[in-house]
């Protein structure tokens, strides 16, 4: 059937015409510059990046304030916040904090981006379902999410373009009234992102569509609109912002527990006793003007330390990913498919060599290390298998890695309907000066925090040394940064072209530090980068600039949060894990028994993780190649 009569046969075709018409008044205007030219400002950031490679080798940077310095300091002296919760949000308040000339700490009872942070879906964007429904509801609040979060897009890609990047995203269509209504959305987008836009929205044929997406199911395919939003290493850009806010000088501590809130003469909150989960402080006295709760999930567990009849505020909903093999996804584009069987969305995207697949959203109950459920890891195999030809199969063992990520969907306890989630973002006061930041999404983070730090400032009486300024503060390995760079990285220390790649797009130009701590091969070539992995580009360097540089203390904080080796193949991270905890014991001069402890608790967090559970896995078995990893 043609395009035409498709349209026209139909009511909703016909009804969906007219809409998308309606939009595309206001469109047709600008579709044409959209579609002609880029964006003035994404120019500008690429050139920077894209500059040529005519610098010597950076210097060795200065190692960080130890661990023990920074505890010091924490039971010493007296700060103006103290902020509960090392996730994307908490560092993002010390960050935007110390750079205003505020005394600044951070405490986290875990390891910064333990959780939500860390299992997210690696999308750094606006948000398209907002829109749609900003159009159909007629709905302006939804509109200002996707306009905000579009701004935020650009500083992100801005402040981290080691960490993240742009992605084309393709919407596949199957019928042809489907390609005006999926236009006009990515038009409109487009235009919301304004001069900050990565490149125009387009429509592809189904010849290109299939070149990109060969796995796809071709019958009545008519092509795809896609568009562009960007993705990231959310860990590491986690990682990145609490480093840079120590670079401003705030006192950030991960495994450091808030265990009471302290209180003054009135009542109100003027400080934290912590416990120090990593054995080394015991349990400190911290005082502070302020205390900010930013610990998402677990948000209403600080509250009730507060005040322990306090009403929960925070909604959980788990969202299931699954990792599969790369062939399962183009390597520079992924795919959103977003009408699934029982109305949810499912995507295909590439991450790290690898394709990341999800995602479901349920209620939950919170838990740190929540284990997805094969019913819903079967979900996603389903959908996903609805989508590729059908000569493929997809199959369970091609699940390399598996995890639940916990969103913190927000109430607002002020709201007369206490049952309504909040869209975005919620920053509340307890009578007792507990002030509370809840909800939001991982693109919006630099905005959340400069919320919650300006109410801080105003319900603290805080005397800042100007006003925000992290829209243009580039976080650790942005500054030296350049697309190129792991040529260099080549040339001067005869690495592999895969880890040189690597280490380019995860440290910026912290590579050359990544590289100067790792172990020389004994041969020709490659001369230096000893793979943890044979099937991977992480080296034993990474492990050592871990611990000095970045703060981890766990084998677990390598693995997941550092490296992602236990996000992309958990039979891979298994394999790796004796090196690891060699190389951390000599760091740390574990003694044996904490080398024992640390294997244990490894293995049952990859348990977390899609590693087979009910099976224990002994040191012995992995070295003599009892658990090997096909991959």
């Amino acid at each position: 059937m043609s395009f035409r009569r498709a349209l026209f046969s139909s009511t909703r075709g016909r009804r969906l015409l007219l809409r998308s018409v309606a939009a595309g008044g206001i469109l047709s205007t600008t579709a044409f510059f959209l579609s002609t030219t880029d964006s003035f400002g994404w120019i500008h950031h690429q050139a920077e990046q894209d500059a040529p490679l005519n610098y010597p080798v950076p210097a060795p940077v200065a190692l960080p304030p130890s661990r023990e310095e920074q505890i010091k300091k924490l039971g010493t002296e007296k700060f103006d916040l103290l902020i509960i919760g090392g996730g994307a949000t908490g560092a993002g308040c010390a960050l935007d904090a110390a750079s205003r000339g505020l005394k600044v700490a951070l405490v986290e009872r875990d390891d910064f981006a333990c959780g939500t942070s860390s299992r997210s879906t690696k999308l750094v964007h606006g948000g398209v379902r907002y829109l749609e429904k900003a159009f159909w509801n007629l709905d302006y609040e939804q509109y200002k999410l996707v306009k905000e979060a579009l701004a935020e897009r650009a500083t992100f890609l801005k402040i981290a373009p080691h960490l993240s990047f742009p992605l084309p995203i393709m919407v596949p269509v199957y019928k042809w009234w489907q390609v005006p209504y999926y236009w006009a959305g990515t038009k409109m987008y487009d235009l919301i992102a304004g001069k900050e836009n990565m490149e125009s929205s387009y429509f592809m044929s189904r010849g290109k569509t299939l070149e990109n997406f060969p796995m796809l199911k071709p019958e009545n395919l008519k092509g795809a609109i896609v568009y562009y939003d960007g993705s990231h290493n959310d860990s590491r850009m986690n990682t990145a912002i609490a480093l840079t806010a120590a670079q401003k000088g705030a006192v950030i501590l991960n495994h450091m527990e808030v265990t009471e809130l302290s209180k003054d003469a009135s009542g109100r909150v003027n400080g934290v006793v912590v416990r120090d989960n990593d054995g080394y402080a015991g349990k400190i006295q911290v005082e502070a003007k302020g205390v900010i709760n930013a610990t998402g999930p677990f948000a209403d567990k600080i509250r009730q330390l507060d005040t322990p009849v306090a009403a929960d505020i925070v909604a959980p909903s788990s969202g299931v990913h699954v990792v599969l093999p790369d062939y399962y996804c183009s390597p520079n584009m992924g795919l959103i498919d977003p009408a699934t069987s029982d109305g949810r969305v499912v995507f295909f995207l590439p991450w790290q060599g690898h394709t990341l697949a999800g995602t479901t959203d349920s209620p939950t109950t919170v838990a740190k290390d929540p284990i997805p459920s094969e019913d819903e890891i079967n979900w996603i195999l389903n959908e996903i298998q609805h989508y590729v030809a059908d000569d493929i199969t997809v199959r369970r063992e091609d699940v390399l890695a598996a995890w639940s990520g916990i969103r913190p969907l927000v109430r607002d306890p002020r709201a007369k309907n206490t049952e309504s989630l909040v869209r975005n973002h919620l920053i509340t006061l307890s009578d007792s000066g507990l002030l509370t930041v809840a909800g939001g999404k991982w693109t919006t983070y630099r905005e959340m925090a400069e919320d919650t730090v300006n109410t801080s400032i105003k319900e603290f009486g805080l005397q800042p040394a100007g006003p925000c300024g992290t829209k243009n503060i580039k976080l650790v390995g942005a500054e030296g940064y350049r697309k190129l760079m792991f040529i260099h990285l080549i040339q001067t220390f005869g690495i592999e072209t895969d880890i040189a790649k690597h280490l380019t797009d995860n440290y910026g130009d912290r590579a050359y530090d990544v590289v100067r701590l790792s172990s020389a091969t004994g041969e020709r070539w490659p001369t230096r980068g000893i793979k943890l992995s044979p099937a991977y580009p992480f080296i034993d360097g990474e492990v050592r600039y871990a611990v000095q540089h970045e703060y981890a203390r766990t084998a677990v904080d390598v693995l997941s949060r550092r490296i992602r080796l236990a996000f992309l193949n958990s039979k891979a991270a298994l394999e790796s894990l004796p090196k690891v905890i060699d190389i951390m014991a000599k760091e740390l001069k574990w003694d044996k028994a904490r080398q024992e402890k640390e294997w244990d608790d490894t293995i049952n967090f990859l348990y977390s993780m899609g590693l087979e559970r009910g099976k224990y896995f002994s040191r012995a078995d992995v070295e003599s190649g009892k658990t090997k990893v096909w991959v």
